[in-house]
C-alpha cells in the first residue's frame, strides 16, 4: 500500500512539476482522440446512409412476351448478392406510372387501363452496390430478357465512395494514433530525464526497475486517460448539433442518432487513450532503465 502511494504521488508530483508539458500533451491528447472519435462517428455515418442507399437500388429486368416470370425469377434467386425479387405484372406497372402522372397530367393514362402494353417485369433488390453490375449482367443473359435497367451511375459512385471511406477511415487513424504515441512517449522522456540522477542513485542502491518506472508509467496512463476523457465529453456534447445541423441541410439523408452510440465511443477513446499511453510509457522508460543499468 506505501509503495502504491508513493508511486501515485511520485507521478502527481511528476505532472505538476512540468505543467506546461502535462497540458500540452492532455490537449494534444484530446485533439488526437477527438479527430479519432470524429473520424469513427463519420464513417459510421456514411456506412449507415450507403447501406441503406444501397437496400433500395433496384434493378428491373423487362420480359419478353410469351416469358414466364417464375421461371426468370427462380433463376435469379440462385445469383449472388440477390436479395429480394418482385414480379411486376402489367397492372402494377401501370398503377406505379399513375401514381407518378396522374397528379401532374389528370387522366392523361386513363386509355392505357383497356389495353395496357406495358410488359412484365422481374424487380430485384441486391445487398451491395459493387453487386449491381454482375446481377445485371447475369439478368440480361437469361432468355427471354429483353431489357436491364439500372442506376449504372449511382450504383458505381456508391460502391466507390464506400471503399473510399473504409479507406479514409484507417489513413485516420493510423496518423492519429501515430500522433499521439509520440507525443506521449516524448513526454514521459523529458519526465524521466529531468530526474536522470536520481533514477541512477535508486538504480544502484537495488531500486528495481519497475519500482522506478512505475510512477512515469502512471503519469503517461493519467494524462492519455484525462485527453481521451475530455474528447469523449466534447464529442457527446458536439455530436447532437452538428448532426441537427446536417439534417436541415440534408433532410433526405438518414443519419445516425446519438443514442448509446457516443457513450459506447466514449468508453472504447478512453480505454484506447489509456493503453496507448501505457504503451508509449513503457517504451519511454525502459529504454532509459536499460541504458542506466549498463556497467561503466
Amino acid at each position: 500500500m506505501g509503495s502504491f502511494k508513493y508511486t501515485f504521488r511520485d507521478a502527481t508530483r511528476l505532472i505538476i512539476r512540468h505543467w506546461g508539458l502535462s497540458l500540452l500533451t492532455v490537449l494534444t491528447s484530446m485533439s488526437v482522440f477527438y479527430l479519432i472519435g470524429a473520424s469513427v462517428l463519420l464513417v459510421l455515418n456514411t456506412r449507415h446512409i450507403v447501406n441503406i442507399m444501397e437496400g433500395e437500388l433496384t434493378i428491373q429486368a423487362f420480359l419478353a412476351p410469351e416469358t414466364s416470370a417464375d421461371v426468370v425469377a427462380q433463376r435469379a434467386t440462385t445469383m449472388p448478392h440477390v436479395t429480394k425479387i418482385s414480379i411486376i405484372t402489367p397492372e402494377i406497372a401501370l398503377g406505379r406510372l399513375q401514381v407518378r402522372v396522374e397528379p401532374r397530367m389528370p387522366n392523361v393514362l386513363g386509355f392505357l387501363t383497356d389495353d395496357n402494353p406495358l410488359p412484365w417485369s422481374i424487380e430485384i433488390s441486391v445487398d451491395r452496390a459493387d453487386g449491381v453490375k454482375s446481377v445485371a449482367d447475369a439478368l440480361a443473359a437469361i432468355e427471354g430478357v429483353s431489357d436491364v435497367v439500372y442506376a449504372v451511375e449511382l450504383a458505381q459512385k456508391l460502391a466507390n465512395f464506400s471503399r473510399f471511406a473504409g479507406q479514409f477511415s484507417i489513413v485516420m487513424l493510423l496518423v492519429a494514433i501515430t500522433a499521439s504515441a509520440v507525443v506521449l512517449f516524448n513526454t514521459i522522456r523529458i519526465s524521466v530525464y529531468s530526474k536522470e540522477e536520481e533514477i541512477g542513485i535508486m538504480l544502484m542502491v537495488g531500486a528495481t526497475p519497475t519500482f522506478v518506472a512505475m510512477p512515469f508509467v502512471i503519469q503517461g496512463v493519467l494524462l492519455g486517460g484525462i485527453g481521451s476523457l475530455g474528447a469523449s465529453i466534447l464529442l457527446s456534447l458536439s455530436y447532437n448539433g452538428i448532426i441537427a445541423r446536417l439534417k436541415d441541410l440534408l433532410p433526405f439523408l438518414p443519419f445516425l442518432e446519438r443514442g448509446m452510440l457516443v457513450a459506447k465511443l466514449g468508453v472504447i477513446l478512453v480505454g484506447s487513450g489509456a493503453t496507448l499511453s501505457l504503451i508509449a510509457s513503457l517504451f519511454a522508460v525502459e529504454a532509459f532503465t536499460r541504458r542506466a543499468m549498463k556497467p561503466l
